[in-house]
């Protein structure tokens, strides 16, 4: 069966969900949805009717069978809910909810009305992280027993548009949810959930666009057995620097890293070879700035699958609801007080 797809939200990430829906042979594109015409946002391109609400769209006699949830963060759990109660699977962009108790509403909302809800983690799809879940599931590094995770991205003066929602708490979150949630994410999938949180976060040059930090570093065991540290900034100079993973385990060391974790950069497994994994070189390009990696398409095609009976949800609702629970309680830690340095005495001046 062809699945029916609406798009809300027809920014960056909304474009790139409605070109790979359309080029999907067992989708269909029926809508976009966003508050800007169509004409400013130049979605004409696919012959389709284009709202200006959800509310709007959801009154129309138009057919749909999921909604894919591409607006800022802080809209994304009533956005879903709304949709859900209304019969729509939805697809949702990380994160799905910027605090726990949202994201629980979006699984009651899902099982209340049987619904799909996918969370958009397509960085699980790499072949590097792939390798790294495979070989730690079947215990090849034995005993974990350090686990370093680093994220090094620059986000500039474009980025932080003056009246965009980047850089707000109440639309955005923070970079741990904006930028580096898929990272988390792949983090639980492999070693699990984690305790005995302590960060400390700091505002290098952001303070005059971001209501929070542009760094931190995080400590924490995992519920498993072993440590681990998280140590993100998007204060890079010029461009995006490393998006890495550093496993140190009782038979071996790997480190998986580039840019976006898309190269084996350290592997030194006892009894084993270094494996030959493709170095998956592609990452969603703005234009401005770059993201994580580009396997949208197979989020799609999964979507597909899952809705027709042919294969399961490769990403539950519940993982996703995980990584916005990790990152919560990260962020409990964090003191809106210190994210913001005080101006110097010639900024003071001038």
């Amino acid at each position: 069966m062809k699945i029916k797809f609406a798009i809300l939200g027809y920014g960056h990430i909304g474009k790139r969900h409605a070109e790979l829906v359309s080029r999907h042979p067992d989708a269909e594109l029926v809508a976009t949805i966003d508050i800007v015409s169509s004409t400013n946002l130049r979605a004409s391109e696919f012959k389709v009717p284009h709202f200006t609400s959800i509310d709007d769209f959801l009154k129309s006699d138009i057919g749909v069978d999921v909604v894919n949830i591409c607006t800022p963060n802080g809209f994304h759990a009533s956005q879903a809910i709304k949709c859900l109660e209304q019969g729509k699977h939805v697809v949702i962009e990380k994160p799905i909810a910027l605090n726990k108790a949202d994201a629980e509403k979006i699984l009651e909302a899902a099982n209340k009305n049987s619904r799909f809800a996918f969370p958009v983690v397509q960085n699980r799809y790499s072949s590097t992280v792939k390798w790294l879940k495979e070989i730690v599931s079947d215990g090849r590094l034995g005993e974990i027993f350090m686990v370093q995770l680093n994220c090094f991205w620059n986000r500039d003066e474009h980025y932080y548009t003056k009246g965009g929602w980047h850089g707000t708490l109440a639309l955005d979150g923070g970079p741990l949810y904006t930028q580096f949630s898929h990272f988390i994410d792949v983090l639980n999938w492999i070693f699990g959930d984690v305790k005995n949180i302590n960060a400390r976060f700091s505002n290098f040059n952001h303070q005059h666009n971001t209501e929070f930090e542009d760094s931190g570093v995080v400590t924490f065991d995992f519920l498993k057995g072993g440590m681990g540290s998280i140590n993100y900034s998007t204060s890079i100079y010029q461009s995006n620097f490393e998006s890495s993973i550093t496993v140190v385990g009782q038979n071996g060391t790997v480190k998986i890293g580039g840019q976006y974790m898309n190269s084996l950069e350290y592997c030194l497994i006892k009894g084993a070879e270094r494996p030959i994994l493709k170095d998956n070189q592609m990452m969603n390009d703005y234009g401005a700035y770059k993201g994580s990696a580009s396997n949208h398409h197979l989020v799609v095609d999964n979507v597909i699958k899952s809705i027709n009976g042919f294969e399961e949800q490769h990403v539950s609702l519940s993982d996703g609801l995980k990584v916005v629970d990790i990152i919560d309680r990260i962020y409990t830690h964090r003191d809106a007080r210190i994210t913001k340095k005080p101006l110097r005495k010639e900024q003071l001046t001038t």
